[in-house]
């Protein structure tokens, strides 16, 4: 699969009422010594070869055309960019322009994730998003218009007072701007968050189970339709355009995560940096590591692993891939819980393949419970 490179950039205009990501606004003025520190960290993995570069947050696109240049051009200094790199920067509505978009398109970037999530703008508002359905539409033409001819829509469904007609009409929407890519993301209300202030407090007003199930697989239904691919649970592609960097990590394949709050899978280990930006900031100036967590992925931990990312994709595990990979057969090891979860039906097994049904995909947590000591 390669090594993935992740940035992380956890700088934004606003925090969305939902968002529980490493994201701080009004901070601003640390991006340049962010960057600094970004490189610098960098510079400690100088000459590997990257495969895929994704460019998160937070939002990517807050930093000037001249900051993003700075960063993307210190990273194609210190690592081997192969030829032809998938290379993706995520965009928020509302901190694009068309400076912005040629200013992506210069340094590098040839596929644009767009946060969207809906084009209701009563949702939106909902949200707390700091942009409307007019200026998502002006970026995305701009978008194209610029060069950009692989472009990502991200979407959200279960949202505080949402009906199921209100999200295929987004879904239909975006569909109709035929983008390469398309994320179908369910809200997940998350601890520490507004919105789980407001669900505490019984303020949120949340579509129920079975309608939130209704919206997943009436969008995979239209979409499907529409010639997209569903080749994992929360995402869609035209043939030929599903994201590289994230099969990176649904193949429990390697990547390194630079930046506060950012993680990586190298080598044998998992470790995530220093969340707070500031603290980032320091640790790298002084030249100690940013890294404050760090664990070694023993075999088991390793294949508990391959199946909870693997069973994301809707092609599913590789058998001989597994025994290639870990000197076992799945059967002789799993096979007790393979056994019980073809009974419920939650997995089929075919073509040296094994995956989820749909009612697999429905109660996934319990099929990958199944295979977690």
């Amino acid at each position: 699969m390669g090594l993935g490179l992740y940035v992380h950039i956890p700088f934004c205009v606003r925090k969305c009422l939902y968002c529980d990501f490493n994201s701080y606004p009004s901070k601003e003025y640390l991006i340049d010594d962010y960057i600094d520190a970004v490189l610098k960290e960098a510079g400690g993995y100088k000459e590997t070869d990257i495969d895929t570069v994704f460019i998160g947050g937070g939002t990517p696109t807050v930093l000037s055309p001249g900051q993003f240049a700075r960063l993307a051009c210190g990273l194609a200094d210190i690592f081997t960019l192969k030829n032809g790199i998938e290379f993706t920067s995520e965009a928020n509505p509302g901190t694009l322009d068309k400076e912005k978009i040629a200013g992506l398109l210069k340094s590098s970037v040839n596929r644009l994730s767009i946060g969207a999530q809906s084009m209701d703008n009563r949702l939106l508002k909902k949200l707390g998003r700091i942009h409307n359905s007019v200026e998502f539409i002006a970026d995305y033409e701009e978008s194209r218009r610029a060069g950009f001819n692989n472009i990502n829509v991200d979407l959200m469904f279960g949202l505080p007072d949402q009906t199921l007609s209100d999200w295929l009409s987004t879904v239909n929407d975006i569909a109709e701007k035929n983008p390469e890519h398309i994320s179908c993301y369910g809200l997940a209300v998350e601890d520490g968050t507004p919105f789980k202030k407001m669900l505490d407090a019984g303020k949120l007003c949340l579509p129920d189970e079975d309608t939130e199930r209704k919206m997943y697989w009436k969008a995979a239904d239209i979409l499907q339709s529409k010639g997209y691919v569903h080749y994992e649970i929360s995402n869609f592609a035209k043939k030929g355009y599903e994201c590289k960097h994230n099969l990176i990590y649904w193949k429990d394949a390697s990547y390194i995560g630079l930046g506060a709050g950012a993680h990586s899978y190298y080598k044998g280990y998992r470790y995530a940096n220093e969340t707070i930006p500031e603290k980032y900031i320091d640790a790298v100036k002084n030249g100690d590591s940013a890294v404050t967590e760090r664990e070694y992925i023993d075999k088991k931990n390793e294949m508990e692993e391959y199946f909870f990312t693997g069973f994301r994709l809707i092609e599913g595990i590789d058998i001989n891939d597994f025994k290639k990979r870990f000197g076992h057969s799945l059967f002789d090891l799993y096979g007790k819980s393979v056994n019980k979860l073809l009974s419920l039906g939650l997995i089929n097994v075919a073509d040296n393949k094994m995956y989820l049904t749909n009612k697999g995909i429905d109660l996934s947590n319990q099929v990958f419970m199944e295979f977690m000591d």
